[in-house]
């Protein structure tokens, strides 16, 4: 008996961690697991990634890195590395060996701050040469064949620098590049480098203020308001299916994009939507912009981004529900300082650079993680039946994570098992799902009830019709009988 009670416990415990519960172990992860549900309160959650190690280059083939700005994770799930304090882009397998590096110590391959890279299916490598103002192409054995300058065109202006700093290349070769201080958009370059044109701006928001002050600005304030730029673009990433994704420095919705081919935001059509922390870090008694710096998508469509300012990521699915959030700001492992970039290879690994630490840290998946994940990959692809399995074991681990509760209620809403509906809706806090499934709850109960309601309804009215006559009957009585006194 002793030996069997034994063995229950040591099961029990084993499934704690394989479930990802949180143990001694996930409790040593310098950031706190935590949620938003849909009344912006930050309920606890468990950990979906934890830290794993560290790329710094020390005792490496490669050297010790300096001030890395940018990631790019090959289909192999090899890393190209900007190592942007060394002048060069380093190619290294997930076990840190050395495979090739880019950029020249001198000639025309030589780089000058670089602060990005894209690589094509055939193995060239794309470097922005930031402060050399260019685009350097290398082959795949790393030696320079050609660059792109600053193209001509009358679209640009006699004041437009030329400041790549990040990029990708399409399947037709075009060049899609972040200038820094553009706030026109992405520069399109042709592969002859030719300027196609700006691609997928961002817009100046409406606001009533500078409407007002227009009424009673001098001319000199109208030109100083009719200035006003729009935010630029930050990064750029291109998914599997040809999307482009952006991330915008200096504004509080939106700050996230996915562009179609004619340039217009998918993500987030007819909506704002405020990605990252709702309630962001006081400094001398202002409230801190988040800087989102990057993005990266899986082959699934996860959606992680990186917020500068916290040093946090935050991972959404393909429909912009949060999944996770992890990192910060700090020196312990997993912390950043100055986070700069975010990439994720195939096995859902997901390295982030930090400037300032000159490293790369990795994170995993939990099993919890890799739970969510199982079940939004589900639920995004419309598979409900078959998510509701996966986000009841979710919820089961985790009580507070809401979006399993939605898809929960959403899924008995479309079985017409509205009364289940609304239980899950209003677990997850879901005002408007919580009054479709009422409303619909009363079409049935009316539908299924009617003969009943009818019965009782037409019952009440002659019982009703019966008291009048009794009362008018007593009342003429008394009235006789007073009338004859």
């Amino acid at each position: 008996m002793r030996t069997s009670r034994t063995m229950n416990i040591i099961v029990f415990l084993l499934v704690i961690v394989l479930l990802g519960i949180p143990t001694n172990v996930s409790a040593e992860s310098p950031y706190r697991g935590y949620i938003y549900d849909n009344l912006d309160n930050t309920p606890a959650s468990i950990n979906g990634y934890l830290y794993a190690d560290s790329i710094d280059g020390i005792g490496k083939e490669f050297g010790n890195l300096k001030a890395p700005e940018d990631l790019f994770i090959a289909p192999d799930d090899t890393i190209y590395i900007v190592d942007s304090g060394n002048n060069r882009v380093i190619h290294i397998t997930q076990n840190q060996e050395l495979i090739g590096i880019y950029g020249d110590k001198e000639g025309k391959g030589l780089l000058n701050t670089p602060k990005g890279v894209f690589v094509d299916t055939q193995g060239s490598v794309y470097v922005a040469d930031t402060l050399n103002r260019r685009i350097a192409l290398f082959d795949k054995s790393g030696q320079f064949v050609k660059e792109f300058t600053q193209p001509v065109s009358p679209l640009l202006g006699d004041k437009f620098v030329y400041s790549p700093s990040k990029l990708i290349v399409d399947k037709r070769g075009y060049l899609f590049v972040v200038s820094d201080g553009a706030s026109q958009g992405l520069m399109q370059i042709r592969p002859d480098g030719q300027f196609a044109g700006f691609f997928g701006a961002n817009h100046v928001n409406f606001s009533w203020t500078r409407v007002l002050v227009r009424l009673v600005a001098s001319e000199e304030q109208k030109e100083q308001i009719a200035s006003v730029r729009p935010p630029e673009f930050s990064n750029l990433y291109q998914d599997n299916e040809g999307f482009i994704y952006t991330s915008t420095l200096g504004v509080p919705i939106n700050q996230i994009k996915r562009l179609s081919a004619v340039g217009v935001d998918t993500l987030n059509a007819y909506t704002d939507f405020r990605y990252g922390d709702l309630y962001m870090p006081i400094s001398n008694g202002t409230e801190l912009l988040d800087a989102f710096v990057d993005v990266s998508i899986s082959n699934s469509g996860l959606i992680s981004a990186l917020d500068q300012t916290t040093g946090r990521v935050f991972q959404y699915d393909k429909l912009g529900n949060l999944l996770f959030i992890f990192g910060g700001i700090g020196q312990q492992d997993g912390l950043f300082k100055t986070p700069t970039s975010v990439a994720e290879t195939t096995d859902g690994m997901i390295y982030v650079a930090d400037r300032t630490r000159n490293r790369i840290d990795s994170f995993y998946t939990t099993p919890f993680g890799d739970l969510v994940h199982h079940a939004s990959e589900l639920y995004v692809e419309g598979k409900y039946d078959q998510a509701f399995g996966p986000w009841n074991e979710v919820l089961h681990l985790n009580a507070n994570y809401d979006l399993a509760n939605y898809v929960i209620g959403k899924t008995f809403f479309r079985k017409q098992q509205y009364g289940d509906a609304m239980t899950y809706f209003q677990l997850a806090k879901h005002k408007e799902g919580y009054s479709d499934a009422l409303h619909e709850y009363r079409k049935v109960y009316v539908r299924d009830n009617f003969g009943t309601i009818m019965t009782v309804l037409i019952a009440s009215i002659i019982f009703i019709r019966l008291l009048l006559m009794a009362y008018r009957k007593r009342w003429y009585t008394v009235f006789r009988s007073n009338k004859s006194i």
